[in-house]
């Protein structure tokens, strides 16, 4: 029996199959680069934990939503998922705090208050019986349109998508007095093709792969929020792995989430001079209408206080971006 095993697990090793397979949903499509580090991380995977660990991946929203993914998870169909902000704050709402519009001007800001409130964060999803693996954001999101949008007003009329019962971003339209078109993110595309909606908003890298460039004409110039993303895995499923794994699975995710996130950083600037090339125009923002946004911004942050986030939370994130900056 002992060499029975002992041949099965050589095979195993051999073929490249893992004995725990981690079934984890991306909206992300094949071929973007999302799914290329997260192949690249399921080798690494594989071969550190010599077959007994991997991830079968199910990309391109080929699980449904990711209200559904959750549902999935919940009664262990999936196992784990790489979520937007979206998907995250429908398990831990708190962590929408980070996506907050115009609450960061750089990279630098979100790594600092991000590394500041993850115990928080962390404790949050172990709370609802998940375990963060690690970041996996989509960066600063611009808004695409067939009409040039330099400000508040030019937001008037605009058949604008809102990703359907997102809280966030209602709070974000009412303040900015912006009339939504919610739609799921798969059928954001057919509307657009339709003339359903003639707005978006995504990063640049997102809009290339998910081909809404190609329907849209303008881009405005402002950060208006960090798209943030983050790789989970159930705690029930977790708990299967052997511990020494556990460590591994840890590590390796925890390694190539960082470097998903320097990639899309890097690309989402040669993402932007891709869209000028195709013949994109950017539209920038005054400092003026800047300011009057940022105005907005910051009563949608209050409103939003004691409802996705507490009161306490919003300050310390507002402390600890104020010693970002010093």
């Amino acid at each position: 029996m002992t060499k029975f095993l002992t041949m099965l697990s050589v095979l195993l090793v051999s073929f490249n199959v893992a004995a725990l397979e981690i079934k984890t949903a991306i909206i992300a499509p094949d071929g973007s680069v999302w799914m290329n580090v997260m192949r690249d991380m399921d080798k690494a995977l594989r071969s550190k934990t010599n077959g007994r660990v991997g991830f079968t991946f199910y990309a391109g929203g080929s699980a449904g939503d990711e209200k559904d993914v959750i549902r999935k998870i919940n009664i262990g169909q999936m196992h784990a998922g790489a979520f937007t902000g979206v998907g995250l704050g429908a398990i831990n709402s708190s962590v929408r705090i980070l996506e907050l519009p115009l609450l960061f001007d750089s990279y630098k800001e979100v790594d600092y208050v991000t590394a500041k409130l993850q115990p928080e964060l962390e404790k949050g999803f172990d709370e609802k019986g998940y375990i963060l693996l690690g970041w996996a954001e989509a960066g600063f999101v611009n808004i695409f349109s067939n009409t040039p949008i330099r400000g508040q007003k030019d937001m008037q009329g605009v058949k604008m998508w809102a990703w359907e019962g997102d809280p966030l971003v209602k709070a974000m339209y009412d303040g900015f007095d912006i009339v939504p078109v919610p739609l799921s993110l798969v059928d954001v595309m057919t509307a657009l093709q339709t003339g359903m909606i003639n707005a978006v908003y995504a990063p640049p890298l997102g809009a290339i792969a998910m081909q809404w460039h190609a329907k849209t004409k303008y881009v405005t110039n402002i950060k208006l929020a960090d798209s943030t993303g983050a790789l989970l895995i159930s705690k029930k499923e977790f708990n299967k792995i052997a511990p020494a794994d556990r460590k591994i699975l840890r590590d390796v995710a925890g390694e190539y989430c960082k470097k998903l996130v320097q990639t899309i950083r890097r690309d989402n600037e040669m993402a932007v001079q891709a869209l000028k090339n195709q013949g994109l125009k950017f539209v920038e923002v005054s400092k003026e209408e800047k300011k009057n946004l940022l105005t907005v911004s910051e009563g949608v942050w209050k409103a939003l206080s004691g409802k996705l986030y507490s009161p306490e939370l919003l300050a310390n994130t507002k402390k600890y971006l104020e010693e970002s900056r010093k």
